[in-house]
C-alpha cells in the first residue's frame, strides 16, 4: 500500500466517525504508526510503507479513536511548550490554549523566581516554566495523587537535574502548600466548567478527562474565588497571579481579583481571539 492510499483510508474512517479535525489526527496517526510525515507525503505520495509498519497496531489505534478516545491517550503523550508530556486519564490533557498562560509567566518573570502551580495535573505549566528559566523554585499541588504521580514522571523526564527545585504536594489548593512559603507568582488552570454544562462537552473531554479537573461548580467560579481570596497569604507583595479562564469568565474573574487587593488586572486573548487568561498584581496596601 502507498502512503497516500493509507492516508485516504485513515481520513475516510475518521471523517465517517465524525472526528473533529480528522485531517490533523490522520497526519499524527500516519507519523506515529507508519513513520510517514507530512513532508514525506508531499515529496513522494507513492512512497511505500516502511517494513516496520504494523497494520495491527494502527488498527487498534483507529478502533479506539473512532470510539472518541482522545488521540493523546492512545499515543500516551502530547506536546506542550515544545516538550513531550506523558498523559493519562488521571489528569486533564494539556491544550495549546494553556500555553498562553505559560507564555505570560515567561514574559514578566525571571530566573530565580519562586512559582506556585495550583491544580497542576500533568505538571505541564510549572515544568515548562522551570525548564525554560534558570534557578527557579517551584511548588505544585493537586488533589489527585494519580495526577501528581504523572506530573512527577513528567518532571523527571523533562527537567533532569532541575527536578530537584520542584516539589509536589497532594491536597486541596493552598492546604497542601508548606507553611510559610511565599512566591513571586502563582499560576493555575483550575476547573472552570459550569456543572450544568458538563454533559454538553465533547465525548473526548466528558468521557475521558477527569471530572474533578473540569467541574467549576454551579457558576464555574468556585475555584477562582478560593484561589484569589487565598492568594494574599502566599504571594509576596507585588506578586503576580495568572489564571486560565473560560471564554466568558473574564469580567467575573476580574471583579473577584479587584475585590481582593489585585491591581493592574488585565485579560489576555488566545490565538482564536477568545479571552483566555486573567492576571493581576497583589497590592501591598
Amino acid at each position: 500500500m502507498k502512503a497516500s492510499d493509507l492516508k485516504k483510508e485513515i481520513l475516510s474512517r475518521l471523517e465517517e466517525a465524525g472526528i473533529p479535525d480528522a485531517e490533523t489526527d490522520t497526519r499524527i496517526l500516519l507519523k506515529e504508526y507508519a513513520g510517514i510525515s507530512v513532508s514525506d507525503l508531499y515529496a513522494d505520495p507513492d512512497k511505500a510503507l516502511p517494513d516496520s509498519f504494523s497494520e495491527d497496531e494502527l488498527e487498534k489505534a483507529m478502533e479506539l479513536r473512532v470510539k472518541r478516545v482522545p488521540l493523546q491517550h492512545i499515543i500516551g503523550r502530547t506536546c506542550f511548550m515544545g516538550f513531550d508530556f506523558n498523559v493519562s486519564p488521571a489528569a486533564l490533557i494539556p491544550r495549546p490554549d494553556t500555553e498562553i498562560l505559560a507564555e505570560e509567566a515567561l514574559i514578566d518573570h525571571h530566573d530565580g523566581s519562586r512559582i506556585l502551580d495550583l491544580c497542576t495535573g500533568t505538571g505541564c505549566i510549572i515544568i515548562s516554566l522551570l525548564a525554560l528559566m534558570n534557578d527557579c523554585y517551584g511548588v505544585a499541588t493537586d488533589i489527585s495523587g494519580d495526577a501528581l504521580a504523572l506530573a512527577e514522571r513528567n518532571a523527571s523526564e523533562i527537567l533532569g537535574e532541575k527536578k530537584e527545585r520542584l516539589r509536589f504536594f497532594e491536597g486541596d489548593l493552598y492546604e497542601a502548600v508548606p507553611a510559610g512559603e511565599k512566591f513571586e507568582v502563582i499560576v493555575s488552570n483550575p476547573p472552570y466548567i459550569r456543572t450544568a454544562d458538563m454533559e454538553m462537552l465533547m465525548p473526548e473531554v466528558k468521557d475521558h478527562d477527569p471530572a474533578i479537573a473540569l467541574d467549576g461548580g454551579e457558576d464555574g467560579l468556585v475555584f477562582y474565588r478560593r484561589i484569589i481570596e487565598g492568594a494574599k497569604d502566599f504571594l509576596c507583595p507585588g506578586g503576580d497571579l495568572i489564571l486560565e479562564i473560560g471564554y466568558d469568565q473574564a469580567e467575573d474573574v476580574t471583579k473577584i481579583m479587584k475585590a481582593n487587593r489585585f491591581t493592574e488586572v488585565r485579560t489576555i486573548k488566545d490565538f482564536g481571539g477568545c479571552d483566555r487568561v486573567v492576571r493581576g498584581i497583589l497590592s501591598s496596601l
